[in-house]
């Protein structure tokens, strides 16, 4: 096994040589760099993350036009949709969150559109297998949840209306936080539901098995933990928010409160082991006890009656993430946000209408 695998190493190795001669032969001078860098740091090293200054390299070309920008995105979907290699699929993986924390706006942009027909599993890993060796086998799996979690990560971000954890976006989800008051309850409640989804996708990675120590695998799950910390923030502001209105919360959306802190709270035990450090596992454990508080205030605030008889919720379907998301970009009442309950009593709110249980089929 030993002698297969120096085999395989070494002709990864003249793989990235043969692909970075052929493109010094056929790049336009303008993309040479963009070509040269992608291929290195994307190599078919199975052990190592993709070097910071090929990283660097690739981001910068997210600082001139929106065509540069497009380019440098269209060569990195190349180049993982044509690999077969878990260890390229890997490394495409980790410059794609690399463009999410770290990018500029355009290349942000470039990356939320592609391709032009849309589509929610556009980075097509579902059905990727690499079993030249048990490693790659798992790096295999570890690819293809890495896909499913970035395209959940930017879904949850255009819900948001910000790249999650985005250096590049600060001052978007800081303006967000101070309007917070404004939004409507529904929104929060959606913007709060597309984060769960984030960290329930989380907790499906794979297990360690002969990945163990492995610096590919523990650089995605620094990543990871990085968006998990930003995630956490982003669902406190808005629960702490729904708290305040709790008093004049829908019995419908108490309930789909206490619906999304119920999943989350499922999750609970698995997102604990992301956090090493003692200052950071305060925050999460903080974290946690406001979700506990919240779900069980909602929960026993909205025991309603309807003229003397129980109204009981059935809880609707869950409805596909891409139906929410267009739902949220058409909806034209979804433009008009109203204020917190804590601002008085003269502000007016509009609730939906809980019919009663004869209106059920």
């Amino acid at each position: 096994m030993g002698h297969i695998t120096k085999l395989r190493d070494i002709i990864g190795l003249i793989k990235d040589k043969v692909s970075q001669s052929k493109a010094t032969l056929l790049s336009k001078p303008t993309y040479l760099s963009l070509h040269l860098s992608l291929l290195r740091a994307t190599n078919h090293d199975p052990f190592n993350p993709p070097n910071k200054k090929n990283i660097n390299t690739i981001l910068s070309y997210g600082h001139n036009s929106r065509a540069t920008a497009a380019t440098a995105i269209e060569a990195l979907m190349d180049r993982l949709q044509s690999t077969h290699n878990s260890s390229v699929a890997l490394k495409c993986l980790i410059t794609v969150h690399h463009i999410i924390k770290h990018g500029s706006f355009i290349l942000q942009d470039q990356l939320s559109v592609y391709p032009s027909n849309g589509g929610r599993n556009y980075l097509n890993l579902s059905k990727f297998r690499d079993n030249s060796s048990p490693i790659t086998w798992e790096l295999s799996s570890w690819a293809r949840w890495y896909a499913k979690y970035i395209e959940t990560l930017l879904f949850a971000s255009r819900v948001l209306g910000f790249f999650l954890s985005s250096s590049s976006c600060t001052i978007e989800k800081d303006n967000q936080e101070e309007k917070i008051s404004s939004f409507m309850s529904k929104d929060l409640l959606r913007e709060i539901v597309s984060l769960v989804d984030l960290m329930e996708e989380i907790c499906k990675r794979p297990d360690f098995l002969h990945v163990q120590g492995n610096k590919l695998v523990n650089y995605v799950m620094g990543f990871i933990g990085e968006d998990y910390l930003s995630a956490i923030n982003e669902v406190s502001v808005r629960v702490n928010e729904l708290r305040e209105r709790m008093s004049v919360l829908s019995f419908a959306d108490s309930v789909e409160l206490v619906c999304a802190l119920k999943r989350l709270e499922d999750c609970k035990e698995k997102l604990l082991l992301l956090v090493m450090s003692t200052e950071k596992r305060d925050i999460s454990e903080s974290f946690w006890g406001l979700i506990s508080e919240v779900k069980d205030k909602a929960g026993s605030d909205k025991v309603h009656k309807d003229e003397g008889k129980l109204v009981k919720w059935v809880r609707r379907e869950k409805v596909s993430e891409s139906a929410r998301f267009v739902g949220r970009v058409l909806n034209s009442e979804d433009s008009v946000r109203f204020s917190s309950g804590r601002l008085g009593p003269d502000i007016k709110f509009t609730f939906p209408i809980l019919e009663s249980m004869e209106s059920y089929p």
